[in-house]
């Protein structure tokens, strides 16, 4: 991986700088306060979809002023630069989801077809709410109509990396989000 800072090479593909680091974090702050807001009197559940939703969760929980948890789940649906959106099952979760109000955190949403999977075996825990939030949205690309509360922002149908997000495993610690140029 080389970088120059506004344009970096992962593996055999460029990208430029697309989003800046202060902006995405702006953002997500202005996410935690309508979160804060609207959950003022109760404890939700934050369940962040890994690996690439962890910078976006410790950005925003930094921010929830509210009692609240926060857990992790894995799913594999990613290869390359695309989305399988095939989940086979949802590994990680140990909380007891029952009448709670549970907001998934996610990193991008782009088919919808993995999040619809996701919500879909979340709902049969029964909690009392379920959420979505995401950071990053890709209208052109659902497949699906999908429910989500909470969007950072909504981009182009394009490949990003960074504040979180990899290619082949790498990229996810750049502050910046980066578009394959």
């Amino acid at each position: 991986m080389t970088n120059d800072q506004k344009h970096l090479r992962v593996h055999d593909k460029h990208f430029k700088i697309f989003i800046e680091c202060s902006t995405l974090e702006q953002r997500i702050s202005e996410l935690a306060s309508l979160i804060n807001k609207e959950y003022a009197d109760k404890c939700p559940l934050f369940v962040s979809v890994l690996n690439g939703s962890f910078m976006f969760t410790a950005t925003l929980l930094k921010n929830i002023t509210i009692p609240c948890e926060v857990t992790f789940v894995r799913v594999a649906s990613y290869e390359s630069t695309s989305s399988s959106g095939h989940v086979k099952e949802v590994l990680g979760l140990k909380e007891n989801l029952e009448n709670r109000d549970v907001i998934i955190l996610e990193d991008i949403i782009d088919t919808g077809l993995t999040m619809c999977e996701i919500k879909e075996q979340l709902w049969a825990k029964n909690p009392k709410t379920l959420e979505l939030a995401t950071l990053f949205l890709k209208p052109e690309a659902l497949k699906k109509p999908m429910d989500i509360k909470y969007t950072g922002f909504e981009i182009e149908n394009k490949f990003v990396l960074g504040y979180g997000l990899d290619y082949d495993g790498l990229g996810r610690n750049l502050a910046d989000l980066y578009v394959l140029a």
